[in-house]
């Protein structure tokens, strides 16, 4: 008699993005607006579902790949009874992410993230805004120099130095309890950080604000610009930026940084206020300096210095072998390149040079042609002024137009540093394992869409962090660290390294069974509830 044939499938974290895609109910939101027409074996739902799957397996694949990709995984366990990995082709997924742009991906989006942070019960007091840019691959056509769609994909991928690259822009708002997405927007290759954000403040916020009720906008320098500060006032919407120390008005304020004393508010960083009216909105600059900023910057600082000492005493050089037809013009330039230095300091004046008729020493009493002037003196480094650059590292400025007393410097400080989600999430996003790095798709329509599905990605990660982390803090229970210590803030993805190694097996016609869990496995799941104890049993 022979043995029973024995089919072994790899389980491991998956199941995990699976069973919060159903707790988040994210396929029943994509076909309650997206419906296929029957008869059908995947709905755009379960497509999408599968594609998250995908991105967040850590094995980067295009899409004509996810059949391979799923060909050694549960299926019907993970996205739903009746699908088998051949029916996750490139045409069903290719279909869905035409849907997904037909219906606007950044307001279908929005609707979907709306419904997730209600669910998860967070209340954010932050959202926050970034940018930033992916490279794409391949051959696109362009009628007349320009792409059909919404979508422009520019060449030459900015971050990297490609030139034949092409480049599309992410732009993400994220609340701040979670760091969940909220907000997602495609854009085309060539926007500028500014414009996009105001763009963004003029069109998307006040339905944004709506949804997230949250108190502050929070943004990096881009945000502070004059335009979009007006904006953000006539919409009533408190913001917390950085303020860029290109402005004149920046500068003046880090110079006199010393001026006064600062406020110790912990971790080593320390501050004062300052009232500012700029672009005709009145608000609050806090001058912060860190001392961790300032070590870091001080080990270059020496070399800057020197290199900036080296480039005057040469010019300085050059201006005093220049000769001068009159003592207007010589002093005229020496005022100018005094007020140029930035470290030395002259002792210099203008010096008349006869000049006399032919060549060689001049004869005893020869009266001279005429005279010309030159510069003559000494230079050196001005210790007040390398003082005064010391000074100034680790300096930075944050603007807010909360002008109440119960905004505390530290409380300013912790908002603008969660901006650290946004980044965290870009980082997340660009990682070689995730979904991918660059992207592969021929359609820019296509592109958009996918970036809708990495967004959800991401929102899916963040969101099962916080699951995580929420249960084993009101449960009370930990799980071991990379360093076998008990935590009970683990990362998602310290969880799905904790979780490979899970296998479903079949002997023969025997109903499925999922091979025996660890102990920190056994609590993550217990935390997370039964629909999770379910998928792995």
């Amino acid at each position: 008699m022979a043995a029973p044939a024995i089919s072994i499938r790899n389980l491991d974290h998956l199941g995990l993005v699976a069973a919060l895609c159903q707790e988040l109910g994210i396929a029943r939101m994509i076909d309650a607006v997206l419906p296929k027409t029957p008869p059908f074996k995947v709905s755009h739902g379960e497509a999408l579902v599968a594609m998250i799957v995908n991105g967040l397996g850590f094995h980067s694949s295009t899409l004509h790949m996810f059949p391979q990709f799923f060909a050694n995984k549960p299926v019907e366990r993970l996205i739903g009874p009746g699908i088998s990995a051949n029916d996750l082709n490139d045409d069903v997924l290719g279909r869905c992410l035409d849907a997904l742009f037909e219906a606007d991906v950044s307001t279908l989006y929005q609707v979907m993230a709306a419904q997730v942070v209600e669910r998860l019960g967070l209340k954010s007091t932050a959202v926050h805004l970034d940018i930033t840019s992916f490279h794409v691959d391949g051959a696109y056509e362009y009628a007349d120099g320009e792409q059909t769609g919404k979508l422009q994909l520019v060449r030459g991928y900015s971050r990297d130095h490609r030139p034949e690259l092409n480049q599309v822009i992410l732009e993400l708002i994220c609340e701040n309890q979670a760091g969940l997405p909220v907000y997602m927007q495609a854009l085309s290759g060539n926007s500028n950080d500014t414009k996009a954000f105001s763009q963004t403040v003029r069109h998307h916020l006040s339905s944004l604000k709506a949804a997230q009720e949250s108190r502050y906008l929070v943004g990096d320098a881009a945000l502070y610009c004059a335009d979009t500060l007006q904006l953000l006032e006539q919409q009533q919407q408190l913001f917390v930026t950085r303020v860029p120390v290109t402005l004149n008005e920046a500068k003046q304020a880090v110079a006199t940084i010393s001026a006064h004393p600062l406020t110790a508010l912990g971790n080593g960083y320390h501050g004062r206020w300052q009232s500012v009216n700029y672009a005709g909105v009145a608000q609050r600059w806090l001058l912060v300096r860190s001392e961790q900023a300032s070590h870091r910057e001080q080990q270059t600082l020496a070399k800057n210095l020197l290199k900036e000492s080296t480039r005057e005493l040469k010019a300085f050089a050059k201006l005093s072998a220049q000769r001068f037809a009159c003592q207007s013009d010589a002093e005229t330039a020496l005022r100018r390149f005094s007020d140029s230095l930035v470290l030395l300091q002259l002792d210099a004046e203008v010096v008349n040079e006869p000049v006399y008729a032919g060549s060689g020493r001049p004869k005893k009493g020869q009266v001279p042609l005429s005279y010309q002037f030159h510069i003559k003196g000494i230079a050196a480094t001005s210790l007040a002024r390398v003082e005064e650059a010391r000074n100034q590292t680790g300096v930075f400025i944050l603007a807010t137009n909360d002008l109440s007393e119960t905004l505390t410097m530290a409380e300013l400080l912790a908002t603008y540093k969660a901006q650290q989600n946004v980044e965290r999430g870009f980082r997340f996003l660009k990682s070689p394992e995730f979904l991918t790095s660059s992207l592969y798709l021929k359609k820019p329509e296509r592109i958009e869409a996918l970036l809708m599905v990495m967004t959800c990605s991401l929102m899916i990660y963040a969101a099962l962090e916080h699951r995580i982390r929420q249960g084993l803090v009101a449960q009370n229970r930990s799980v071991a660290d990379m360093k076998k210590k008990p935590t009970q803030q683990p990362t998602a993805r310290w969880i799905f390294i904790r979780f490979g190694g899970i296998h479903e097996y079949c002997l023969g016609e025997a109903p499925p069974q999922v091979t025996e869990l660890t102990k920190d496995q056994q609590t993550i799941l217990e935390v997370l509830g039964e629909r999770y104890r379910q998928i792995y049993s």
